[in-house]
C-alpha cells in the first residue's frame, strides 16, 4: 500500500461532534477533503446549516443532525440518523465540549455537572453506541477524543476552569482504558490534546493570557485553522493503524516548555 493510500478515506463515513464550527469543522473539512463522507451535529440548527454550505461548496458529502449529547437518551437516535443516511460509522471524532471558569472554591455545582456530563460521560455513551453497533461487528473501527493539553497540567493560576481541566485528564485515561479493551476488535483508539486555539470557548481566557501563552510557546503562535488538519486525517487513517491508546499534543511545544 502507497503512503498516498494509507491516508485515503475514500468511502469511509466519519462522525464528528460539535462539527458546526472552531475544532470541529476544521476536522470535518480535513476528514471530507480525504474522501470521507462526513456527518456532524451540534445544537444549534443554524450553525449547522452554515457549516453544512461550507462543506459542500469543498465538494464534501455532509449530513447535519442536530442533537443535544448532553441528553443521553437522544444518542441513539443521532447514531439512527446517520446510520440510515450512510449504514455504518468508520470514524468517530468525539469533538463536543463545554466548559466553565470559576475558582475551585466556589465551583457551582451545576457547572461541574454540566461539563463532565458532556466532556466524558457523553463521550462514553456514544462511543459505546457507535462500537457497539458499528465498529465492534465489522471489526474496525477509528475513535478519535479531543481532549486538550489542560487535561495534562495544572495551567496557568488565572485559568479557574478545574471541571474541564479534570474532564479533559479523564479523557485521556478513557482513551487509554478503551483502546485496550477494544483492540481485540481491531479499533483503534486515541486522543488529540489541543493547545490554545482562538474559538468562542476559549475566547475569553485568551483575552487575559494570549500574550503569555505566546510568550511561553517554542513556536510562538496560537493553533490556527488547519493545525488539526492533518493529526485527524492520520488518527482516522491507515496511517495509524499500529497506533491504539495514545495522545498527541498540538499545541506548538508548549507541553515540553
Amino acid at each position: 500500500m502507497s503512503v498516498k493510500q494509507l491516508f485515503d478515506l475514500t468511502g469511509k463515513v466519519a462522525l464528528v461532534t460539535g462539527g458546526s464550527r472552531g475544532l470541529g469543522l476544521q476536522m470535518a473539512e480535513a476528514l471530507g477533503e480525504m474522501g470521507a463522507k462526513v456527518a456532524i451535529t451540534a445544537r444549534k440548527a443554524d450553525e449547522l446549516k452554515e457549516a453544512e454550505a461550507h462543506l459542500k461548496k469543498l465538494g464534501i458529502e455532509v449530513l447535519t443532525v442536530t442533537n443535544d449529547l448532553s441528553k443521553f437518551d437522544r444518542i441513539p437516535g443521532m447514531v439512527d440518523a446517520v446510520l440510515a443516511k450512510y449504514g455504518t460509522i468508520d470514524i468517530l471524532v468525539n469533538n463536543a465540549g463545554a466548559t466553565w471558569g470559576a475558582p475551585a472554591e466556589d465551583y457551582p455545582a451545576e457547572a461541574w455537572n454540566k461539563v463532565m456530563n458532556l466532556n466524558i460521560d457523553a463521550m462514553f455513551f456514544l462511543s459505546q453506541e457507535v462500537g457497539r453497533r458499528c465498529m465492534i461487528p465489522q471489526k474496525s473501527g477509528k475513535i478519535i477524543n479531543i481532549a486538550s493539553v489542560a487535561g495534562l497540567a495544572g495551567g496557568p493560576p488565572d485559568m479557574t476552569t478545574i471541571a474541564y481541566n479534570t474532564s479533559k485528564g479523564a479523557a485521556v485515561n478513557f482513551t487509554r482504558a478503551l483502546a485496550s479493551e477494544w483492540g481485540k476488535y481491531n479499533i483503534n483508539v486515541n486522543a488529540i490534546c489541543p493547545g490554545f486555539f482562538p474559538s468562542r470557548m476559549s475566547a475569553g481566557l485568551l483575552e487575559k493570557i494570549e500574550k503569555m501563552v505566546i510568550a511561553t510557546t517554542p513556536l510562538h503562535r496560537l493553533g490556527g485553522e488547519e493545525d488539526l488538519k492533518g493529526t485527524a486525517v492520520f488518527l482516522a487513517s491507515e496511517a495509524s493503524r499500529h497506533i491504539t491508546g495514545q495522545y498527541v499534543a498540538v499545541d506548538g511545544g508548549a507541553c515540553t516548555a
